[in-house]
């Protein structure tokens, strides 16, 4: 069974994992500011995220300070703390989950009228799971990045689920890992720790985001599966 969050989880860890991600996304890597880490992420529904591994003063500032959207707030922690940091204009998205394995997934077969790719690049992989047709039904990537092992953006396609599809990418990516001693690390949705857990993944810690309504009332930008 899941432990339970860890309220003290180690802050270079969660530094460590912003690296990784960075590295399997083709992203710039984060900066320190504010007491946190500052992502430029220049993407369409994103411009910018923060992310602090503990509340702090400069969370409390960027909250009072930016007033527009496509900025991202993130907390290590639960989204009641993150929410009582930050100003009315501030909205929640679903609360994620930071996760941690020992074991490297077992292995899976794929069902019958399936194939899979492999494609590694320096310290990222991508596993693409096709259907008969060529179509993607399951992807997703990794990085390995000073002594830590990152899942990302772990997908089934709505069409081609429960049939082991997302178990067998993470068996497929697990397989890439280059050094055992590499901790494994991923961020979930709630849909996807339900999966990890019978897979013997563990929370250590939630993960919580706020960004601002944007005109037309939603805020914008988001995350997958794996954050």
């Amino acid at each position: 069974m899941p432990s339970e969050p860890d309220a003290a989880m180690d802050p270079s860890l969660i530094e460590s994992w912003l690296r990784a991600r960075s590295v399997a996304r083709n992203l710039p890597q984060p900066v320190r500011d504010q007491g946190g880490l500052r992502l430029d992420t220049n993407l369409p529904a994103e411009m910018r995220r923060y992310v602090f591994a503990r509340p702090g003063p400069g969370l409390v500032e960027l909250g009072r300070s930016i007033t527009a959207p496509l900025v991202f707030l993130k907390l290590c922690g639960p989204p009641e703390q993150l929410a009582a940091l930050l100003p009315a204009h501030w909205r929640l998205s679903p609360v994620g989950y930071v996760m941690t394995s020992d074991a490297t997934p077992a292995a899976a077969g794929l069902s019958p009228g399936y194939r899979m790719e492999i494609h590694a690049d320096g310290p990222t992989t991508e596993i693409r799971i096709l259907d008969d047709r060529g179509d993607l039904a399951a992807n997703g990537f990794a990085a390995e990045w000073d002594g830590l092992f990152i899942y990302d953006r772990i997908v089934t396609d709505a069409g081609h689920r429960r049939k082991g599809l997302g178990r067998a990418v993470m068996a497929a990516l697990g397989a890439a890992r280059r050094s055992p001693q590499s901790r494994q690390l991923l961020v979930a949705t709630e849909e996807g720790r339900a999966l990890y857990a019978t897979m013997g993944w563990e929370v250590g810690m939630l993960f919580s985001s706020a960004g601002i309504v944007d005109a037309i009332g939603m805020v914008a930008g988001g995350d997958s599966i794996a954050r």
